[in-house]
Parts: structure tokens; C-alpha cells; sequence
């Protein structure tokens, strides 16, 4: 047994270690993007369609690459996936068009799918009062993004733009060996449990309520993608911050909300899932109504004399309100991998990546959104408006979701009581 949970923390530490370095490619546009669009003289609408380009291919794959997860080995499909976006790595130096940098934004974005693989590794280690806490650990791994805000300008410096392609080729390769000598393969028990019927695995998909987590997750994961990709360029556009200040504050968002993940996932354990969840939601609501409202003049024509009022959200409210989403934002993510588990704990591959997908194509979806959003309305926190709009109907859904049990649980009740027959 003190053998199984010392593989079980080997487990966690090597697939948290994999899957920050695969965040880190995977974001990896949030920083180069900027330079391109100012390269190529890109619309907003042109941006975002770059930006979204790692994530389309990092979330389709999710949905198949979680039915692999219950059929193969997670340790072998983790060091395939790191295998495969080495050479796209590479190919980044000789890559100058547009046409060019989504292709490899493309084939990069394969590193997404290292969550669904992760998760599915993780958990079949862990018994279930710890599962919050351990998929919060590993979700950590989206601090990976930091390492991207923090080391591509620090490349950019000190050797030239097009070695950045180079660096990640051999930190990603680096990251393949360390992961292939030290993670555990999954014991012969593990491997006996799992199921290759198809029909078993795709049987919960039916339900209702799988699409429902999906939309929660779209969320508070894909709406976390979607700003640690355009929050450089906002804060360069809206605040006219320089490059540098820029990726300090988004630096510092990232961090914040994957370290608290961890915490979150202690809370969704103690507290339940769903409670967590429904808090995050009234807490990000708030924040988005105020970053919503565009800097705004208003005349008033007084008894003697005209007085202008200006609302305006000045640059330093603007990042408490964002630090405090991120944060919100973190409890989300572990809290809704909670409940899967709780609802699906023989389907967190097939049903965890189907919700992986879901939230994914948020980071994919979103950042398109926002560009032509403020490409036609003309306003830069046309953005937050978009997010206000997806988050008042999850929580619709929710509020919904959770009459509808309440009146399912008293009707069981009144038939269980004969209330019924009296």
C-alpha cells in the first residue's frame, strides 16, 4: 500500500510537470501573437483567428483522445503526444506567413490534448475523497502559461525571435525523456478495469447533465484561455501599456488562477462541486457587469452650468477585477471536475473529455468572438460583454438544473411515503 501511494505521488508530480510544459506550448501564441500581428498588420478579427488556432486543434482532439485514454495506456499516449509537436516546435524559425502560423498553430495545439490524457492518468490512482484534490493539483499545470508570459519576451532578448521555436523543441524533448523514465505505468489491475466497449463508454453521453458540465467548463475554462490570450493586447490597447507591463499583469493573472486550482479542488471536497461552482458564477457576474461598461462621458445640463461626468474603469480596478475572476475561475475548473468524478468515476475519459472539449473550444471560439465584436461594435471591452452574456445563461441553465432535481427529489419522496395514494 505505501508503495502504491508513493507511485501514486510520483504520478501526480510527473503528470503535472508534463502537462505545464504542454500549457506552455499550447499558449505559446498569447506572446508570439502580438509580434505577428504587428509583423503582418493583422485586423482584430485576423488576431483572434491566430490565437484560436493551438486551441481548435486542442479541443476536437480531446473528445477522441478520451475514448484512447480508456483503452490504452495514458503513460504511452502522454509521451506520443509530446513526441509529435516537437518537429511543428522546429519549424516555427522558417515560418514568416500567416498562412504558415496557423498551420503550426495547428499542429502545436495537439499539445492541448494533454489534459484529457492527465486527467485520466491521475485519477485512477487516487481514492475518491481525494480526487478534488489531486485533479486540482494537476490542473495547476495551466500555470504553464506563465512560463511562456515569462520566458518568450526573456528569449526575444537576449537570442532573437526566431529561436523561440528552437527553445521549446528541446524543453519539450527534455520534458519527454524525464516523463518516460520516471511516471509509473499504470498497474496490471488499473489496465484490467478498463473497458473497450465503446457502447460502455459513449452510453453516458446520452445523458443531459454531461452537456450541461460542459457548459460550465466552457466557461470557467474556456473564458480563462480566452483572456490569457487577449489580455496583452487589451491591456496595450485599451490602457496603452507597453509590451512589457502587459505580460507582467497577464503573468500574474495566470498564476493566480492555476495556483488556486489546487485550492479549489480542497473546497469542491469539503464543500461539494456544485456549491463551489454556483458561488464562482455570482462572484464573476459581478466582476463582468463592471468590466463590461465602456469608459463613458455623460453631459448634464445643470441650472447654471453644464457638469460632465466620466465613469471609467482606470487600468488598476481593471486587474483587481480580473485577478479577482481569475481566482473564481480556478475554484471553477476544480470544481467541475469534482462533480464528473463524483457522477462518472468509470467514465472520466470518455465523459471528462467530452467536457474537456466543450471547455477547449471556448478558447478556440472566444478570442474569434472578441475580435469581431470589437472589429464591428468599436469598443474594447466589447469582450467582457460577450462573457456577461455566456455567463448568465450557465447560470440559467443551473438555476434551472437544480429546481428541476429539487421537484425530482420530492416527487421520489411523496411516492416513497405513499403521499401519493392518501
Amino acid at each position: 500500500m505505501e508503495f502504491q501511494e508513493k507511485q501514486a505521488r510520483s504520478v501526480l508530480i510527473m503528470a503535472t510537470l508534463a502537462f505545464a510544459a504542454n500549457f506552455s506550448v499550447w499558449t505559446l501564441y498569447a506572446v508570439m501573437g502580438i509580434n505577428i500581428k504587428e509583423s503582418l498588420q493583422l485586423s482584430s478579427t485576423d488576431f483572434g483567428l491566430l490565437l484560436a488556432s493551438p486551441m481548435l486543434t486542442g479541443a476536437l482532439l480531446r473528445f477522441p483522445v478520451g475514448f484512447l485514454c480508456e483503452m490504452y495506456s495514458c503513460r504511452k499516449l502522454f509521451i506520443w503526444q509530446m513526441i509529435i509537436i516537437i518537429p511543428a516546435l522546429l519549424f516555427l524559425k522558417w515560418t514568416d506567413s500567416y498562412l504558415g502560423y496557423f498551420l503550426v498553430g495547428l499542429v502545436i495545439g495537439i499539445s492541448g490534448v494533454s489534459f484529457t490524457i492527465g486527467i485520466r492518468y491521475v485519477t485512477v490512482w487516487f481514492e475518491s475523497r481525494h480526487q478534488g484534490y489531486a485533479m486540482g493539483v494537476f490542473g495547476a499545470g495551466n500555470a504553464g502559461a506563465a512560463i511562456t508570459l515569462a520566458l518568450v519576451p526573456l528569449i526575444i532578448t537576449n537570442w532573437g525571435w526566431e529561436s523561440i521555436g528552437i527553445f521549446y523543441a528541446v524543453g519539450m524533448t527534455l520534458m519527454t525523456l524525464l516523463f518516460a523514465l520516471v511516471a509509473p505505468e499504470e498497474t496490471a489491475y488499473m489496465q484490467k478495469r478498463k473497458k473497450t466497449s465503446l457502447k460502455f463508454h459513449l452510453a453516458p453521453l446520452k445523458e443531459l447533465k454531461v452537456w450541461q458540465f460542459g457548459l460550465y467548463y466552457y466557461f470557467v475554462f474556456g473564458s480563462f484561455l480566452a483572456l490569457l490570450l487577449w489580455l496583452p493586447q487589451y491591456y496595450m490597447d485599451a490602457y496603452k501599456l507597453d509590451i512589457k507591463t502587459a505580460m507582467l499583469l497577464t503573468l500574474l493573472f495566470v498564476t493566480i488562477s492555476s495556483m488556486v486550482r489546487a485550492l479549489g479542488g480542497w473546497f469542491a471536497d469539503r464543500y461539494g462541486g456544485r456549491t463551489v461552482n454556483w458561488n464562482v458564477f455570482w462572484v464573476c457576474l459581478v466582476c463582468l457587469f463592471f468590466l463590461s461598461y465602456p469608459p463613458t462621458t455623460m453631459i448634464i445640463h445643470g441650472v447654471e452650468k453644464d457638469v460632465e461626468l466620466s465613469i471609467y474603469v482606470n487600468v488598476w480596478v481593471f486587474t483587481f477585477l480580473i485577478l479577482v475572476i481569475g481566482v473564481a475561475q480556478g475554484f471553477g475548473r476544480a470544481s467541475v471536475y469534482k462533480v464528473l468524478q463524483e457522477h462518472y468515476p468509470e467514465h472520466m475519459g470518455s465523459v471528462g473529455g467530452t467536457v474537456a472539449t466543450i471547455g477547449a473550444m471556448g478558447g478556440f471560439t472566444l478570442p474569434v468572438i472578441f475580435g469581431v465584436a470589437v472589429d464591428l461594435v468599436g469598443i474594447h471591452s466589447a469582450c467582457f460583454m460577450i462573457l456577461y452574456g455566456v455567463l448568465a445563461i450557465c447560470m440559467a441553465v443551473m438555476y434551472i438544473s437544480i429546481k428541476a432535481e429539487q421537484h425530482r427529489k420530492l416527487l421520489q419522496d411523496a411516492i416513497a411515503n405513499n403521499f401519493l395514494n392518501k
